[in-house]
This record gives structure tokens, C-alpha cells and sequence, in this order.
């Protein structure tokens, strides 16, 4: 009797041996399937990026060439249907870096503040609505947001600072205002990352609650803000409709925060519709300096973090 259920015991234990064995295979089995996919997934978003570039390469250095980089690219007149045209985009480049520089001097201060205090300060009751507020501005349309310019910070605008609205300015407010979901969002969350146990270093030292949040949490998030901070600059750059119905939509050379300006963006989207030839090539070509200028601001933003990180 003892050898039989020694022998059972035996049995039952290999039974439980192979399942376990049967059970790791299969994990490891979804784990290489899953490393593959992810692997793909990877491989199709740099083959999309390597495909858009060699797309606008292709298309816009000839017209670089055609025009003359130098002429192309501080060029102070934009008149393709003239005789002979001219393809002078600098005053786009700069209304381009007037707005966003607005932009992120009016939206970074708002947003990083903000995201300090729903990360170290805020009542959970009220979190809940703040956090709903931000989530649904990330989620409006840019067209709704040009609305909201046009019939509200314009007319403010005018009303306060002269002239029709249309301006710098107000496309700088306007878009402080649209990447604030992105700096808040990202920034708490790179606030919540920070273990306890520095806040509570700090607290044991003697510190205050805002004195270990200010000196102490901050300057351990700041590369998960600084992230958030770039998104922000790259979706203000990057924007169009919105500022097209705000910026006033010159041609000219900015002269002053209140006076009209085109970007980039909005000069490709309004004359990309009937554009030929050489034209279309051109508006090609300031895609070209646009992709330039994000590949900047990510290059600028590594530099920084490697340099946190020594």
C-alpha cells in the first residue's frame, strides 16, 4: 500500500511538473510574439518617418535649389504669382517663432504651475473636475479653438491694446492657451513619478511642504517637464487652423506684436489648394524648413536631458 501511493504522489507530482513546464512554454511563446509585434510596430513608425522625409527631401530641395537657398530662406517677399516670382519665406519663419515664443511664454509658466498643484496640492474633489477641464480642452478641435479667438480674445485684444486683433498677440494667447492640456498632462504625470521618499527626505530635514515640492520634487521631474514643455512647443509650431483665423494672415515682415503675421503652417494650408509647379514645389520646400525646425527643438531636448543625466 505505502508503494502505491508513493507511486501516485509521484505521479501527481510529474502531472503538476508538466502543466507548470506546459504553462511556461506558452508564456514564453507570448512573450516572443509580443516582442516581435512591438519589434514591428517599431519598424512601421520609423519606416512612416523615413518615408515622409525622403518624400519632402525629394520634392523640396530642387525648388531650394531653383530659388536659391539664401534667397529661399531670408527672402523678405512672398509673391508667387508675380513676374518674376519671388519665394522669400523668412517673414513666415519669423511670425512662426513670434507666436510660439508667445505661446510658451504665456502657456509654460500656467501649465507647469498647474500641474504642480493637482499633483502635490489640489483636494481630490476638485482634482476630479480639473483633471476632467483639462482632459476635454485636449480633446476640442483646433477650429472650435479659432472660434473661440475670433469671437472672444480678438475683440479683447482690440479693445485693450488697439488695433483689429488679428496679431501676434493674439495667436499667442490663443496658443499659450491650446497646449496647456500637454504640458499639464504630462508634467503631473512626470510629478507623480517621483518616489515619496525624496518629499519625505525633505519634510525630514526640516523643510516645508511648497519648499520640498519647489526644491526638491521639481528638479528631480524636470526631465519628464521638459518633455512635457517640448510637446507644447512642438504642437504650437505645428499649429494651423486656429492661427489662420486669429494671426491676420500678412505676408509682410512683422512689425510689432499687435500687427498681422503668417507662419509656415498657415501659408502652406491656405495656397497648397492651387498651387503648380514651381509654387507647389516652394510650399513643399518650407515644409521642408518646418520638419527642420521640430528635428531642432527634439535634437535641443536630448542634448538637455543627456546633460541632467551627467
Amino acid at each position: 500500500m505505502a508503494s502505491n501511493e508513493l507511486l501516485m504522489d509521484d505521479i501527481e507530482t510529474n502531472n503538476v511538473i508538466t502543466k507548470e513546464m506546459k504553462s511556461y512554454r506558452r508564456r514564453a511563446r507570448k512573450e516572443v510574439y509580443a516582442k516581435y509585434m512591438f519589434l514591428l510596430a517599431a519598424l512601421v513608425s520609423i519606416f512612416a518617418v523615413g518615408v515622409i522625409c525622403v518624400f519632402l527631401l525629394a520634392n523640396g530641395i530642387p525648388a531650394m535649389k531653383k530659388i536659391g537657398l539664401f534667397n529661399f530662406l531670408l527672402g523678405e517677399k512672398w509673391k508667387p504669382n508675380n513676374i518674376p516670382a519671388s519665394y522669400g519665406i523668412f517673414p513666415f519663419i519669423l511670425g512662426s517663432i513670434y507666436i510660439t515664443a508667445g505661446a510658451v511664454i504665456m502657456g509654460v509658466p500656467i501649465g507647469i504651475l498647474t500641474a504642480v498643484f493637482m499633483a502635490r496640492f489640489c483636494p481630490k474633489r476638485i482634482y476630479r473636475v480639473m483633471k476632467s477641464a483639462i482632459d476635454l480642452l485636449a480633446g476640442i478641435p483646433s477650429i472650435v479653438y479659432g472660434f473661440f479667438g475670433v469671437m472672444i480674445i480678438v475683440p479683447f485684444v482690440s479693445n485693450v491694446f488697439g488695433g483689429n486683433g488679428n496679431s501676434i498677440l493674439t495667436a499667442s494667447i490663443l496658443l499659450g492657451i491650446m497646449i496647456l492640456p500637454t504640458i499639464v498632462s504630462v508634467s503631473e504625470a512626470a510629478i507623480r513619478a517621483v518616489p515619496d521618499s525624496y518629499y519625505e527626505g525633505a519634510l525630514a530635514l526640516g523643510a516645508s511642504h511648497e519648499r520640498s515640492v519647489f526644491f526638491t520634487i521639481l528638479p528631480v521631474a524636470k526631465s519628464g517637464i521638459m518633455a512635457g514643455v517640448i510637446l507644447g512647443i512642438g504642437r504650437a509650431i505645428g499649429e494651423t487652423m486656429a492661427v489662420i483665423m486669429v494671426a491676420g494672415n500678412n505676408t509682410r515682415m512683422p512689425k510689432g506684436i499687435l500687427k498681422g503675421v503668417r507662419t509656415m503652417t498657415a501659408n502652406i494650408v491656405m495656397e497648397m489648394g492651387y498651387a503648380a509647379d514651381l509654387h507647389r514645389e516652394a510650399l513643399i520646400a518650407t515644409a521642408v524648413v518646418l520638419f527642420v525646425f521640430i528635428l531642432i527643438i527634439n535634437l535641443c531636448f536630448s542634448f538637455i536631458k543627456r546633460r541632467s543625466n551627467i
